[in-house]
C-alpha cells in the first residue's frame, strides 16, 4: 500500500491486497472515513449498512470527492450500481481537478466502469477542471478501447478543450501515464480520427497558438503522428500565430527526419498538380511495365552491340542510368516504387518470351507456348483475385466496437486497431494493404498485393510455373550456346568460356541470368511453401508466429499437432480445391466469416487506488 501526506491527511493511493476484510482494525481503516473506506475496497455488505444507516451517498469526503468517485476509480461495479440507485449524482463533480466518476473511471483505464456509467447516463462531454472532456483523457492516458469505445458511441472528435485542443491535437503531441503502450495502439488514435467515419478535423487550430495538429507533432518530435496526418492530407503551409508552419517549427526543434519529410511531401503535392504527374499516377501499371521493358531492353542492346568498345558501351550505360535516376525523381512516387518488382518480373518475362521466339522458337514450341499462357494466366488471377480482405461498412465498424467493448471481448488479439472491425480467424491486418487479409500468407511484392485465402493458391501454381519457365530458358540457353558458341572450357578454362558466351551472345548470357535470378527465389519460395501447406496445413505468417512463441515455451511442442492439419493429403487436397471427379472432398471454408468461439479475457482484477 502507498500513501502520501497532504493538507487534509493521509491519502491513500494505491493498495494491491486481495482481501480488503482483511483490513479492517488496521490503521488503514481509520486513514479514512469508514464509507470511502469501504468504497474503496469495494465491501458492499458494509456500504449498504453505512447508506441504509442514513448516510447521503452525494455527500462528499474532506477532499470533496463523493462515494461513487471511490467506487467509479476502483472498478467496483456492484458498489456503483448501489449507490446510483440511491441516488448518486452521476455527473457529480468532485476532487482537486474537479472531476466526474466518469473521468475518475477513464485515467484509470477502466473500460468496464466507462461502460456501466454511460449506460445509467453519464455525460461523456462534461469538462473537469483543467477543461478536458472523456474523450480527451482516454487519449491523453493512451486508453486504446476507452477511445475507440467513446468515438463509437458518437463523441465528437473535434470538441475542443480549454485552450482550444482537439483530441487530435492532444494525441500529437501528449503522452501520460506510467503504462507504455504498443505503438499499434498509441497510433490507432490517428489511424481513427482521421481516416474512420469519425472526421477528425486535421486543419483545426487552437485558441492560444493557433497550432494545427500536424504543428503539435512537429513541436512534440512525433514523427509517426506527423506521418500519419500527411497521409490524411494535413497542409505543410499552413501557419500559427507566430507565421510559422510546420517546417519552420521541425528547423526550430531540430528535426532532419521531419525537416525531410515534410520537404518531400510538399514536393510531392507540387508535383503532382502536373498534368504528366497526374497521367502517371492514372496509368502507373502500364507506365512503370513499359519503363522496366525498356530500361531492360536497353542494357541488353548495349551489352550486345557488335562493337568492340567497351567504353562506348560504358557511356551508353551510364546515359541510360542517368535517364533512369532522372525519371525516379521527377516521376517516382511511394505508387510507383511499390510496383518496381512486380514490374521487373513481367518486363523479365517479356523478355524471355521474346528471346524464345526470336532464337529458340524452333526448339520447342506447344509446351513451351502452354507453360507461357499457364504462368501469366496465374500471374493475373494472383494479383487480380481477392486475396481475402475482411470488409466493413463504418456503421458496422462502429457496432462491432461498441459490442465487444460491453462484452469484454476488445483484446487487439481479436480486435484489429486499425480496421475497427473484429478479426476472423487466421485473419491478420497487412500495413502495406491497410486492411485486414483472411489467412493470411504474406505480402508480396512480386504482386505487389497479399497472399490470402482466395489467391493463395493461384500464387503456388504461379510459382510452379515460373520456375518451369525458368527450366525451358535453361534449356535453350544450352541448346542456342551448343550451336552457335564452341565453348572448349576443359582445355581453356572457366573463365575462357564465360568471355567466349559474352561474346557470342551477351543478350543471351543476359536472358539467361535474369531467368537463373527469378528461378532460384521462385524455387525456394514454392519448396517453403509446399512445405508449409502440406506438412503443417498452416499459412507462413502463421508459421512465423507459432515459432517465435515456441521459443519462450519452457519445453518444445510440434508445430505439426495444430487444429488445421488435417494429413498431408488432406491438406493438399483442401488447398488445391481437388476433387478428381468425386474421389476427393475437399473442405470448403469461407475464412473471412470464420470468427472464434466464446470470448478472450482482456480485463483482470481491478487494482485499488
Amino acid at each position: 500500500m502507498l500513501y502520501q501526506l497532504s493538507h487534509t491527511g493521509p491519502r491513500v493511493l494505491f493498495c494491491s491486497f486481495e482481501n480488503p476484510a482483511s483490513l479492517r482494525g488496521s490503521i488503514f481503516q481509520y486513514l479514512l472515513p469508514p464509507p470511502c473506506f469501504d468504497s474503496r475496497f469495494g465491501i458492499l455488505d458494509r456500504c449498504k449498512e453505512l447508506v441504509e444507516a442514513g448516510y447521503d451517498v452525494r455527500q462528499p469526503d474532506k477532499e470533496n470527492v463523493s462515494l461513487l468517485h471511490w467506487a467509479a476509480i476502483n472498478n467496483h461495479a456492484e458498489v456503483v450500481k448501489y449507490y446510483i440507485s440511491k441516488g448518486a449524482v452521476i455527473d457529480q463533480l468532485g476532487g482537486d481537478l474537479n472531476s466526474t466518476p466518469l473521468h475518475w473511471a477513464i485515467r484509470q483505464g477502466h473500460l468496464a466502469m466507462v461502460i456501466q456509467l454511460l449506460r445509467y447516463g453519464a455525460d461523456p462531454s462534461v469538462a473537469d477542471g483543467e477543461g478536458y472532456r472523456s474523450l480527451h483523457l482516454a487519449i491523453l492516458f493512451q486508453h486504446m478501447p476507452i477511445a475507440a469505445y467513446l468515438m463509437a458511441k458518437g463523441q465528437e472528435v473535434d470538441l475542443p478543450d480549454s485552450n482550444g485542443q482537439t483530441p487530435l491535437m492532444l494525441a500529437a503531441q501528449k503522452i501520460i501515464g506510467y503504462v507504455s503502450l504498443q505503438p499499434n495502439d498509441y497510433l490507432f488514435i490517428f489511424h481513427v480520427c482521421c481516416f474512420g467515419n469519425c472526421n477528425a478535423s486535421v486543419s483545426a487550430v487552437d485558441k492560444v497558438n493557433r497550432n494545427s495538429p500536424l504543428h503539435c507533432a512537429v513541436l512534440a518530435g512525433n514523427v509517426d503522428a506527423a506521418h500519419i496526418l500527411l497521409e490524411a492530407g494535413a497542409s505543410v503551409d499552413a501557419e500559427n500565430a507566430n507565421g510559422h508552419s510546420p517546417i519552420d517549427l521541425a528547423h526550430q526543434v531540430h528535426s532532419p527526419l521531419l525537416v525531410h519529410m515534410l520537404n518531400h511531401v510538399k514536393q510531392e503535392r507540387i508535383r503532382s498538380k502536373s498534368r504528366c504527374q497526374r497521367l502517371v499516377n492514372r496509368y502507373r501499371v502500364c507506365v512503370q511495365f513499359m519503363f522496366c521493358v525498356a530500361v531492360l531492353g536497353s542494357v541488353g542492346a548495349i551489352a550486345d552491340l557488335s562493337s568492340e568498345s567497351w567504353l562506348l558501351k560504358g557511356v551508353l550505360l551510364a546515359c541510360v542510368m542517368a535517364v533512369v535516376n532522372l525519371a525516379q525523381r521527377q516521376l517516382a512516387s511511394p505508387a510507383l516504387q511499390s510496383l518496381v518488382p512486380a514490374t521487373t518480373l513481367m518486363a523479365s518475362v517479356f523478355w524471355m518470351l521474346v528471346t524464345w521466339c526470336l532464337c529458340f522458337l524452333a526448339t520447342v514450341q506447344v509446351l513451351f507456348t502452354f507453360n507461357a499462357t499457364a504462368l501469366l494466366y496465374y500471374y493475373l488471377r494472383s494479383c487480380r483475385t481477392d486475396p481475402g480482405i475482411v470488409k466493413a461498412t463504418e456503421e458496422e465498424k462502429k457496432l462491432n466496437v461498441v459490442l465487444l467493448a460491453e462484452a469484454g471481448c476488445l483484446d487487439p488479439r481479436i480486435f484489429c486497431t486499425s480496421c475497427m472491425m473484429k478479426k476472423p480467424m487466421r485473419a491478420s491486418h497487412c500495413f502495406s494493404c491497410d486492411a485486414c487479409v483472411a489467412k493470411q500468407d504474406h505480402h508480396s511484392v512480386w504482386i505487389n498485393g497479399c497472399i490470402g485465402a482466395r489467391n493463395h493458391h493461384f500464387f503456388v501454381l504461379f510459382l510452379l510455373y515460373l520456375c518451369l519457365m525458368g527450366a525451358w530458358m535453361f534449356y535453350g540457353c544450352l541448346t542456342y550456346w551448343s550451336k552457335h558458341c564452341p565453348l572448349h572450357y576443359q582445355e581453356e578454362g572457366v573463365w575462357a568460356a564465360i568471355s567466349a558466351l559474352v561474346g557470342c551472345s551477351s543478350w543471351v548470357l543476359g536472358v539467361f541470368c535474369l531467368a537463373f535470378f527469378h528461378t532460384a527465389w521462385a524455387s525456394i519460395l514454392l519448396v517453403i511453401q509446399l512445405y508449409q501447406i502440406a506438412f503443417y496445413g498452416l499459412t507462413n505468417a502463421e508459421m512465423s508466429n507459432l515459432m517465435l512463441r515456441q521459443r519462450k515455451l519452457p519445453q518444445s511442442i510440434s508445430l505439426r499437432q495444430n487444429p488445421y492439419n488435417l494429413g498431408v493429403v488432406r491438406n493438399l487436397v483442401s488447398f488445391f480445391q481437388l476433387r478428381c471427379c468425386g474421389l476427393f472432398k475437399p473442405a470448403t471454408v469461407d475464412w473471412t466469416q470464420q470468427y472464434p468461439p466464446g470470448r478472450d479475457h482482456m480485463f483482470g482484477q481491478p487494482d485499488i487506488v
